[in-house]
């Protein structure tokens, strides 16, 4: 019979399945549940989407020794309120890093440039306004702006790229309907959340072929996504998107995905449809695995998916995506000697080492040495 010191009960050790644990992390406390027959490596699991490290980035200690991952909580002689420590190493994590103590200041990305903060409201002059409209470009970025001019409205059909990047713009309203001929919308680093931008609006331009959301606040994306069917490039990256809509698979002519930098936990089976997709960036995200339909990408150049949760890939996708030559998974679970183990492995090799031969032949005296594109063993 022993006593449970955070409780004072009295209890059966044999009798007992599951305990409570305290993981010590980075000034944090993680209280975690978890029966005594687990094994450590179920502990590491258990821990990932906590703490944002992979199971093989982690390593508990235990009474001033290491657990090992085979053995079971019972026989690493952990019990009801032990505390463990847990030590991250570096470079092996999901997402833009480990989890530490909950933010209390907006992060970097969120911030606008000081000299941004006290910035009259633009004015646009006779002259300016008449450029605009004979060349349709209207070039916004880092103007200190908190509303789009009505200037930019006035332009109407005569718009076709809008950079509004680096600002402090908090909403697209529905105006932008107006703009019928707008083929690219930059809206990079600003403060635009989901109910703040006019989805059904934008649904309308239909010659619109480029739009860069990246580093705003989007929680998510609206199924009306999948009605821009002209788009190439989609940028969303740096925000706290968890999923992408079903709808994106209706982008047959989306070349370019950036999500990178988000909380994307799965990705939807129809972006196999996206077949016209290039390359695709993913990294530091939250994904576990991929959907099988990501080998249909038979136009697929590169995809970068460092820093997730990784355990494995489509079986197919080293076969099927045969103009694949770029790939990154620094950071997963996947290794290179899990990688050589995939059908398709060499020719996929020949193909990345064969690049990487051309970008060395064409930099005089560059010798950096070729990176295998996953973690070794």
């Amino acid at each position: 019979m022993e006593k449970d010191e955070s409780s004072g009960e009295v209890y059966n050790e044999q009798l007992v399945t599951m305990i409570k644990l305290t993981v010590k992390f980075s000034g944090r406390s993680i209280p975690v549940n978890l029966s005594l027959d687990s094994t450590i490596k179920d502990l590491k699991i258990l821990l990932q989407p906590l703490t944002n490290v992979l199971p093989r980035g982690q390593k508990l200690i235990f009474s001033g020794k290491v657990l090992e991952d085979e053995k079971t909580l019972r026989l690493s002689e952990l019990k009801n309120g032990s505390k463990i420590m847990l030590i991250a190493s570096q470079g092996l994590h999901q997402g833009d890093g480990p989890i530490k103590k909950e933010a209390t200041e907006v992060p970097m990305s969120r911030r606008r440039p000081e000299s941004n903060k006290d910035r009259k409201p633009m004015s646009v002059q006779k002259n300016q306004f008449q450029r605009w409209m004979a060349t349709g470009v209207l070039g916004l970025s880092e103007s200190g702006l908190k509303i789009i001019p009505q200037e930019v409205w006035n332009c109407g059909a005569s718009v076709r790229i809008l950079d509004l990047s680096h600002n402090s713009i908090v909403e697209v309203p529905c105006t932008i309907i107006h703009l019928t001929s707008l083929q690219k919308l930059i809206l990079n680093d600003n403060n635009i959340s989901d109910d703040q931008l006019s989805w059904e609006a934008l649904a309308q331009l239909k010659s619109l072929t480029a739009l860069s959301l990246s580093h705003n606040q989007l929680r998510s994306l609206p199924s009306t996504l999948g009605l821009l069917k002209g788009l190439t490039h989609l940028h969303v990256a740096n925000n706290e998107l968890t999923c992408l809509p079903a709808e994106i698979g209706f982008l047959t002519n989306l070349q370019v995905l950036k999500a990178n930098n988000n909380r994307i936990i799965t990705l939807p089976s129809s972006i196999g449809s996206c077949i016209s997709l290039f390359e695709v960036d993913l990294s530091s995200n939250l994904l576990v695995d991929l959907p099988d339909t990501i080998s249909k990408l038979q136009d697929l150049k590169a995809l970068y998916l460092n820093h997730n949760g990784l355990k494995c890939l489509p079986a197919t996708l080293l076969k099927l995506c045969t103009r694949l030559s770029t790939l990154e998974l620094h950071g997963t679970e996947i290794t290179m000697d899990l990688l050589r183990q995939f059908e398709g492995w060499e020719s996929f090799d020949e193909r990345r080492r064969l690049k990487v031969q051309k970008q060395l032949d064409s930099r005089a005296g560059n010798s950096a040495a070729f990176d295998e594109g996953a973690d070794k063993s």
